[in-house]
């Protein structure tokens, strides 16, 4: 899964801290997010969609795979 949730949040000018507040976790988690290290379940990923007021696919999408040759 990959993500803009580090691009939005420098946007919205929140700290990995302000955002971790907003949505009920903590720092490491966004910071594991961001890194693409860490899925965030579908609550958390609503969650941080409705802080950015953006739907899912602006904010997450499936990496595509890479087809073998």
């Amino acid at each position: 899964m990959e993500n803009r949730v580090k691009e939005l949040r420098a946007r919205f000018n929140y700290s990995q801290t302000d955002l971790a507040k907003r949505v009920g976790v903590t720092r490491q988690t966004i910071a594991a997010i961001e890194k693409g290290d860490y899925a965030p379940s579908l609550l958390l990923g609503l969650s941080i969609c409705k802080v950015f007021n953006l739907p899912m696919e602006k904010v997450f999408w499936l990496k595509e795979k890479e087809e073998s040759k």
